[in-house]
């Protein structure tokens, strides 16, 4: 099988995305400094929304009993009746997802090239993950998600929209917001998931738009490749994060994101 970006360019792409979309470690930030470090030219819009489907992937086949409970209850929902749990959860996935879609409308007509920065990604590397760390430290854990409300939904939504900034880290915002609301990590961590995947929807769908309005859509085999490696890193690191959060904490999370947001601020300010 013929593909335009070497094998190992795209099985590590593919991996990263996978793994860190799910960690709260910021995927954006991995995907725009490991091209930057080894001297990568451009993976494509078909490969960014190859990588984003292999994630919606891993989600759907994990939580796949969530997925069917929901899909079940679409007619309730469309009747407004949202008092069945699958009704319910669809709602507030929905509830969740209009901030990130304001708040990504913004930064689409302001530019975020401006965001990618070594030293932005480094501080909110740093920021985010002692938030976190806070966070989890001082707030019970004592709410699961069938007492959620539409209003937890949206603070998480608006959590969700601030990841829009590179190293952030879409599923520690959700997580940490949902520590902040009384949330179990368990329940925490399942509900940043399940948000994912309008998000996910939402910019595979812009992507793919951009690449045929670019004529990229010719590298199918890279695409495949990385859709491939995307949802079986996925799957591993859903099942990872479910089994940790049982026992652990974030604290190695947290430490990793110091770690990292250091050391890209020491090459900030040496560049």
């Amino acid at each position: 099988m013929d593909t335009t970006l070497p094998l190992v360019q795209i099985i590590i792409l593919a991996l990263i995305q996978g793994l860190t979309e799910f960690l709260p470690v910021s995927s954006s930030a991995h995907l725009i400094l490991v091209p930057k470090f080894f001297q990568w030219s451009s993976q494509g819009l078909v490969m960014d929304v190859a990588v984003h489907v292999g994630t919606l992937g891993a989600i759907f086949v994990y939580f796949w009993r969530d997925i069917m409970k929901m899909l079940k209850n679409v007619p309730h929902f469309l009747q407004g009746n949202w008092d069945t749990s699958g009704s319910k959860e669809i709602l507030f996935l929905m509830t969740g997802t209009i901030p990130a879609i304001i708040f990504g409308f913004i930064l689409s007509e302001i530019g975020v090239a401006k965001l990618h920065s070594l030293g932005i990604i480094g501080l909110t590397s740093i920021f985010y993950g002692l938030l976190l760390y806070g966070v989890d430290k001082k707030m019970p854990m004592q709410r699961i998600l069938g007492e959620m409300t539409c209003k937890d939904a949206f603070k998480i939504g608006i959590a969700q929209a601030l990841a829009l900034i590179p190293g952030t880290s879409r599923s520690g915002a959700c997580m940490t917001m949902s520590r902040y609301l009384g949330f179990t990590r368990l329940e925490s961590a399942k509900f940043s998931f399940l948000l994912s995947i309008p998000a996910i929807i939402a910019a595979a769908t812009l992507t793919s738009y951009k690449a045929i309005k670019e004529n990229q859509v010719d590298v199918f085999a890279d695409a495949a490749l990385g859709a491939a490696f995307s949802l079986i890193a996925g799957l591993m690191a859903i099942h990872f994060m479910m089994r940790w959060l049982k026992k652990f904490n974030f604290t190695p999370f947290v430490l990793y994101r110091v770690g990292l947001g250091t050391f890209l601020i020491i090459l900030f300010m040496l560049s």
